[in-house]
């Protein structure tokens, strides 16, 4: 990457073109009664406005990844008085060729932002370019290790939910309701976070065929076809629509979504009007259902802005603390939408029987009694990933380097 200096001639122009994407300001804050036993009104002090800003890999209204992070965003600025969001979002090849994710965060601070938000794993390098640049501002990395590592700057902090959770239900859910046993899985490019969830679709998907279907395992076909980026990018990744009407015409009647957009429920929905059965279980976001609600099975999503705001409000009061943060469900109540990270919303194509069977896989889960990364496992070359009688560590799936056995299609591009 270049450095930050070289590009300070093209800034000038980008900047013109990246204002369009940004935030609108908040309202002024208002005054304060004054008390009655002064003698003057006396208006309240006004806080110092806290900009804080976001670079998102894709549209904000994509009904999927970014679309949450954007919500997140406003739930926020909802929360902290005084602050103010501003955003650009499509920052990726397709729609944004020439913006590098330094560039976006340079045009977010000259507006003010003192906080930033990074929203794609391909983001860790530019995130710490700008970081460097700038040890004034806080960044936090969705999705990052660069902490873990030890490679990111003091000013920046990584956070992840542990979705695993969610795509074991997503699994669970496919294997409840699939008449041929046959599950595909629409991924999006392949790196250890994607290979770690299609392993824990697969291992739902596996348990539940198993223990609620009373089916065996031989019976189960789970097959993964990546289309090389988060969303469809003409010209560069397979197209996705074309990827979930494959899966269909193989006889696959449950659609697993990996990727930031619906095309994956789009198209069961499609198929279903026409008269073949095919569910789907969107990704991301909470609503995704609601582009095909007859088909749909249910959505594993996050919820980003409760973790966000302590974040952002700590950053504000000085108490910024650089961590690696890898959040599970609040197991209380995983869809509450004030503490936990990662959600399941059930559709409305589950069945009641499949719903009561799902509400017991959770439990399990929440119980700690269910360990689905427990041995024997072993990834798709025959080497062993997990013994018998032991269970994988954070650090194993986290950097998981293949798919299980078990799972068809590429570990690696």
């Amino acid at each position: 990457m270049h450095p930050i200096a070289v590009r300070s001639l093209a800034m000038a122009l980008l900047f013109a073109v990246l204002l369009t994407a940004c935030g609108a300001p908040a309202a002024a804050p208002t005054a304060a009664p004054a008390p009655t036993a002064a003698p003057a009104p006396t208006a309240a002090p006004v806080a110092e406005e806290y900009v804080f800003g976001m670079v998102l890999v894709g549209p904000i209204n994509d009904g999927g990844w970014n679309q949450a992070h954007y919500d997140a965003a406003k739930y926020v600025e909802a929360r902290i008085p005084g602050s103010r969001f501003i955003y650009i979002d499509k920052v990726n090849p397709a729609d944004r060729p020439n913006v590098t994710v330094e560039q976006a965060a340079e045009e977010l601070i000259n507006q003010g932002a003192r906080f930033i938000i990074t929203n794609s794993a391909e983001f860790a390098d530019g995130t710490n370019i700008a970081a460097e640049a700038h040890p004034e501002v806080y960044f936090l990395h969705a999705s990052g290790d660069d902490v873990l590592s030890g490679d990111a700057p003091p000013n920046v902090t990584n956070l992840m939910g542990r979705m695993e959770f969610g795509k074991m239900m997503s699994g669970c859910v496919a294997a409840l309701q699939s008449e041929t046993g046959r599950i595909s899985y629409l991924g999006p490019l392949i790196d250890p976070e994607t290979r770690r969830l299609v392993n824990s679709a697969y291992l739902g998907a596996r348990y539940c065929w198993e223990n609620y279907r009373q089916r065996s395992a031989d019976e189960l076909a789970f097959k993964v076809t990546w289309i090389g980026f988060w969303f469809n990018i003409p010209g560069v990744t397979l197209d996705p629509t074309k990827v979930a009407n494959d899966f269909i015409s193989e006889g696959s009647d449950v659609i697993i979504s990996g990727i930031d957009t619906t095309e994956a429920l789009v198209e069961a929905n499609k198929a279903t009007a026409a008269g073949r059965k095919v569910w789907a279980v969107p990704y991301d976001f909470k609503e995704a259902c609601a582009k095909g609600e007859a088909v749909c099975l249910g959505v594993p999503y996050y919820n980003w802005g409760p973790r966000y705001t302590e974040i952002i409000a700590d950053a504000r009061e000085g108490r910024f603390t650089p961590q690696w943060e890898w959040i599970g469900p609040d197991w209380s109540n995983i869809n509450n939408p004030d503490t936990s990270i990662i959600g399941f919303v059930k559709g409305p194509a589950l069945s009641t029987e499949h719903a009561a069977s799902l509400d017991d896989f959770t439990s399990k889960l929440a119980s700690g009694s269910l360990q689905l990364f427990s041995g024997p496992l072993a990834f798709q070359d025959g080497s062993e990933f997990v013994a018998a009688g032991a269970v994988a560590t954070d650090e194993q799936i986290w950097n998981t380097p293949q798919l299980l056995k078990g799972v068809e299609g590429q570990s690696a591009p």
